[in-house]
């Protein structure tokens, strides 16, 4: 089902629809190298053989996982005897920063244009000196009319599907249960025609309905219900893949029990984890994360243990790195909760969004030179130590923004102390 054309693609309209960036540059007939971040199965792999194939470049490919410095510098040899070269590295994110440097010459030199796939954000996973030297593209996950789509693509011009002869009653459980990744949703159909119900046959043994013995699939059409889907799901479904299907969901179990203040949950689903063989930095930045977006200033430290677990795991690693995660993911679930200040950048970011790039007030703006002293900058400014409680009540908003509150602290114990000093300070201008 892997689309040869930009036409073929299914999803991504922002880098493959008409007029766009990535369009363009391969109408053109050239492209930079270029980093796709994205999750599992929304076409990273597929837009770099496109590429390949409408440029009619030879195409080399590597696994990060597989692959080391020596498959590199061949590749890159091999590629010095051509007039052009694309060479996908699937999980770039894997490559240590000896085997990224080895890149960095043959793609500076043109001699191969690199085309790099990575569920983790590049920013954090590949070295800066690298992604300089490339675009980043950012795919999304798969809509839901999307795998819909793919799901009638698929039953229309795959030859076993077509002699499955499914009927899609019902996509809901599909689509749901894919969230968002064509292959997940592709080998989840797989399983629900492979799994179809068998007739019994006079003789007693089951046989596939309507099929004679060197057909695979029964004839008789087949009407595939959420229910169904959902049993044969349940049944087939993986303990733990880190590269592909499972891997979203069990980190969402994660973070979200650490969230629900379940350290019970938490602690289970990081064991799933290290016993998949999880990258321990990815788990570690997860709790970091965390720690300021669940967690925020209802308990500060929370922030620099989960910190001190990133640097502390990276230095040791496993197995012993288990006891440092396991200690910071029970101290994470244990502690109180808000999103407060997530919700303060989020609510700030769409007043930018809205209002756009308001003026600074004249009397917080910044005066070094004389023409801006003559133009009112920084007059007026009240210096907040020299007053009482070393507070004075003045304007620090955008007058069009005047009197918005973004920050509300959060129903614990830490933040309502926040929330009775700001009432204190500030009882005539926010609703705190």
């Amino acid at each position: 089902m892997r689309p040869t054309r930009l036409d073929d693609l299914i999803g991504q309209e922002h880098l493959a629809g008409k007029g766009s960036i990535l369009r363009t540059a391969i109408e053109h007939g050239k492209i930079p190298s270029i980093i796709l971040w994205g999750p599992p199965g929304v076409g990273k792999t597929t837009i770099a053989s496109i590429i390949a194939h409408s440029l009619s470049l030879p195409f080399y490919t590597l696994s990060a996982i597989s692959s080391g410095v020596k498959e590199v510098r061949a590749v890159i040899e091999e590629a010095k005897m051509q007039t052009g070269a694309i060479l996908f590295i699937d999980e770039i994110h894997r490559f240590n920063k000896g085997q990224q440097d080895a890149l960095l010459g043959a793609v500076e030199k043109g001699i191969i244009t690199l085309i790099g796939a990575t569920t983790e954000n590049p920013s954090f996973e590949v070295n800066s000196a690298l992604l300089s030297r490339c675009q980043v593209y950012v795919l999304k996950p798969l809509s839901s009319a999307d795998l819909v789509r793919l799901l009638h693509k698929a039953l229309a011009e795959d030859l076993a599907m077509q002699k499955a002869n499914i009927v899609l009653q019902e996509t809901e459980a599909l689509v749901r249960l894919s969230d968002g990744d064509g292959r997940k949703l592709l080998n989840l159909l797989e399983l629900v025609a492979e799994s179809r119900p068998k007739k019994v046959s006079s003789s007693g043994s089951p046989t596939a309905s309507g099929t004679s013995p060197e057909e695979p699939f029964p004839q008789e059409p087949f009407p595939v219900t959420d229910t169904f889907v959902l049993s044969v799901a349940q049944k087939k479904i993986a303990l733990y893949d880190k590269a592909g299907e499972q891997h979203y969901d069990i980190i969402s179990a994660f973070i979200k029990s650490i969230r629900g203040s379940d350290p019970n949950g938490a602690v289970y689903w990081l064991a799933r984890m290290i016993e998949g063989g999880e990258d321990v930095k990815f788990i570690a930045r997860r709790l970091v994360i965390l720690a300021s977006e669940d967690i925020g200033n209802a308990n500060p430290t929370a922030l620099v243990l989960a910190n001190s677990a990133f640097d502390a795991v990276n230095k040791i690693g496993y197995p012993e790195a288990r006891i440092i995660l396991s200690q910071c993911t029970t101290y994470l679930a244990c502690s109180p909760k808000s999103n407060a200040s997530y919700a303060a950048i989020d609510a700030a970011l769409g007043a930018v969004r809205k209002l756009g790039d308001q003026p600074v007030p004249l009397h917080i703006r910044n005066a070094p030179t004389r023409l801006m002293k003559d133009l009112g900058y920084n007059q007026g400014y009240e210096y907040s130590h020299s007053y009482d409680n070393n507070f004075s009540p003045q304007e620090y908003l955008p007058e069009a923004l005047s009197g918005n509150k973004f920050y509300d602290p959060g129903h614990n114990a830490r933040e309502e102390e926040l929330r009775r000093y700001l009432k204190l300070l500030w009882k005539d201008k926010y609703n705190y």
